[in-house]
C-alpha cells in the first residue's frame, strides 16, 4: 500500500505540482511549432537567474521559463546547442502534456523551444487503457540520444495503478522535431511477474555498437534490457531485462526510493558509470554512482559491493545542501550526464529551493574524475568558468565546507519528510599548511588537486577550480572530491 501511495504522491508533486498558487489548465495549449527567433544580442546578467520565479510560472509565460520548471532533465549537445528535454511540470500550474524542450549554447542561458508531442502519445496511452488503467495527463523522465541521423526520444507514461507504466519511443530528424511515434520499448503491470516500474529510461551505446536501456523506479530496483540498434526498441519483444541495482532494506521495506538511473561509458576509464537517484524527489533526493567493466554489470560501489545487493550504495556525489545565508537546495537528483565534445563532462538535475520546494530549477555542474576513477560533482552550478589552475596562495583563507553525509531512516515513508540538508561549516587553510588551527592537520597542493590530511584519520582529495558563489552572487574558488571513506567533500572560499 505504501508503494501505491508513493506513486500517487509523485502524481501530485510532478504532474499537478499544486502549491499555494492556484492551479489552472490551458485548454488550447500552443502547438509543437514555436517561434524561436533569437532576440537582439544583449549582455546576459547572470544575477537575473533567481531561486524562485512565481511571476514567470504561469503557462502564458512558457517562452520565458528558461531554466525554470525543469524536472528530470535529459541533455545532449547537438551541433552548436545543448538540448534539454524534461518532464511535464510547472510551479502552481497544470502543464500541458508533451515533454518540454529547451536549448542553450552555454549551459547558463536557456531558450524554450516547444514540446515533443501535442498530447499523450497514442501507443503509450493505449497500453495503459487496455490494461484497465487511466494514464496520467503528463509525461515523465524523457531520455534523448542520437543514432546516425536519427534523434531518439524515450518517454515515460504512468498511471495511478501501481506498476502500470510504459516506456515508448519517438524519433525525428531534427532535435526540435517533428516527432513520430515508433512503438513501445518496455512495459510494466501489476501482474506479479517482474515487479519493477517502466519509467525513467536511459540508454548507452557500447564501443562495439550494442545498445542497452536501463530503467526502473520504486518497486524493485534498476533493470537493463538490450535494444535493437536499428529500431531503438527491445531486441526481444516483451523482454523486461534483468535487475542490476538495488538498495537497502529495513524491516522488509526499502530505506527509501531508488529510481532515475543515468548511464554513460567513460572512455578514459574504459568503464560504465551508473548514476542512481535515492529517496523522495521533493526533499531528500540524492545521486549515487556505481561502475562496471561491462554494460550489463555487475556494477560495484565505492566499497566494491555489487550494486544489486540489498544495501545503500555510495559514493553519494550530490545531495540536498545548504551554504550560509541561503535556504538551501533540496530534491537534487534524477540527473543527466553529458559532455561538451572536448572531454569536459557535466551533470545536471533539478534543484528545489528550501524556501519553497515546489519550485524546480535546472542545475548544471561540472563533473571531474579523481585519481581512483570516481566522478565528483562541482558544489556550485556552472557559470562559464574555465579549468585554469588556481594558484596555491589563492587557497589560503576561510572556506565554507559541506560534507555530504547521510542518515538512514527506517521505512519508506519516514524518510521523505525532511531534505536532511547537509549544512556548511568553517574550513580554514593557513599559509603554514595547517587546517583549522590544528598543527596535526595539514594540507598539500598538487594543482588542481588539494589534499587535506586530518588528524582524525580522514584524508580528503579534492579538485580545486574557479567557480561562482551563487549564494553571494560573486566569483570565487570552489572544490570537490571524496575522502578516504567515500564521502563527498564540497567547499567554496568566502574570505
Amino acid at each position: 500500500m505504501q508503494r501505491v501511495l508513493s506513486i500517487v504522491r509523485k502524481l501530485i508533486s510532478i504532474s499537478i505540482v499544486c502549491s499555494a498558487v492556484a492551479c489552472s489548465k490551458s485548454s488550447n495549449g500552443p502547438s509543437t511549432t514555436v517561434d524561436t527567433t533569437q532576440p537582439p544580442t544583449v549582455t546576459f546578467d547572470i544575477n537575473s537567474i533567481n531561486d524562485t520565479y512565481a511571476d514567470l510560472a504561469p503557462f502564458t509565460n512558457y517562452l520565458k521559463w528558461g531554466s525554470y520548471n525543469v524536472h528530470d532533465p535529459s541533455i545532449k549537445k547537438f551541433g552548436d546547442y545543448y538540448y534539454c528535454y524534461s518532464t511535464d511540470v510547472g510551479y502552481g500550474i497544470t502543464v500541458r502534456s508533451g515533454i518540454q524542450i529547451r536549448k542553450s549554447k552555454d549551459l547558463v542561458q536557456w531558450q524554450y523551444v516547444g514540446w515533443v508531442f501535442n498530447s499523450l502519445p497514442a501507443a503509450g496511452a493505449a497500453y495503459i487503457t487496455q490494461k484497465g488503467g487511466t494514464p496520467f495527463d503528463a509525461l515523465w523522465a524523457p531520455y534523448i540520444i542520437k543514432v546516425g541521423a536519427e534523434y531518439r526520444l524515450y518517454y515515460s507514461l504512468s498511471s495511478s495503478t501501481a506498476r502500470l507504466s510504459v516506456i515508448g519511443l519517438a524519433t525525428a530528424v531534427n532535435p526540435e522535431g517533428p516527432w513520430t511515434e515508433k512503438g513501445i520499448v518496455v512495459t510494466s503491470a501489476n501482474d506479479n511477474t517482474i515487479q519493477t516500474n517502466a519509467i525513467d529510461p536511459t540508454v548507452v551505446i557500447t564501443p562495439v555498437g550494442d545498445h542497452y536501456m536501463y530503467y526502473g523506479s520504486a518497486w524493485d530496483g534498476i533493470y537493463i534490457v538490450k535494444l535493437d540498434p536499428s529500431t531503438g526498441l527491445a531486441a526481444v519483444q516483451g523482454d523486461k531485462g534483468k535487475r542490476i541495482a538495488n538498495r537497502g532494506f529495513t524491516n522488509g521495506k526499502y530505506n527509501g526510493n531508488i529510481e532515475g538511473a543515468e548511464i554513460i561509458y567513460y572512455p578514459d576509464q574504459k568503464k560504465y558509470y551508473l548514476f542512481i537517484s535515492y529517496d523522495w524527489l521533493q526533499t531528500k533526493y540524492n545521486v549515487r554512482v556505481c561502475r562496471s567493466d561491462n554494460p550489463d554489470g555487475p556494477f560495484y560501489d565505492f566499497n566494491s559491493t555489487d550494486a544489486n545487493t540489498n544495501v545503500d550504495h555510495g559514493p553519494m556525489i550530490i545531495a540536498p545542501y545548504q551554504f550560509n545565508g541561503h535556504s538551501g537546495w533540496q530534491g537534487t537528483a534524477h540527473c543527466t550526464v553529458f559532455d561538451d565534445g572536448s572531454g569536459q563532462y557535466f551533470i545536471a538535475h533539478q534543484g528545489r529551493p528550501g524556501i519553497d520546494s515546489y519550485f524546480m530549477d535546472l542545475h548544471v555542474r561540472k563533473l571531474f574524475w579523481n585519481a581512483d576513477g570516481w566522478p565528483v560533482a562541482s558544489p556550485e552550478r556552472y557559470a562559464w568558468e574555465d579549468n585554469a589552475i588556481v594558484p596555491k596562495d589563492s587557497l589560503v583563507g576561510n572556506w565554507e565546507q559541506i560534507i555530504l553525509g547521510y542518515k538512514v531512516v527506517p521505512g519508506y515513508a519516514a524518510e521523505q519528510v525532511s531534505p536532511d540538508f547537509q549544512t556548511s561549516v568553517r574550513l580554514t587553510l593557513a599559509a603554514d599548511g595547517t587546517l583549522n588551527g590544528d598543527a596535526n592537520s595539514k594540507w598539500t597542493y598538487n594543482a588542481p588537486w588539494l589534499q587535506l590530511n586530518w588528524s582524525n584519520g580522514y584524508t580528503d582529495k579534492v579538485y580545486v577550480q574557479k567557480g561562482r558563489d551563487w549564494e553571494n552572487r560573486k566569483n570565487s574558488f570552489i572544490l570537490t572530491g571524496l575522502n578516504n571513506a567515500g564521502t563527498a567533500i564540497w567547499a567554496k572560499k568566502v574570505q
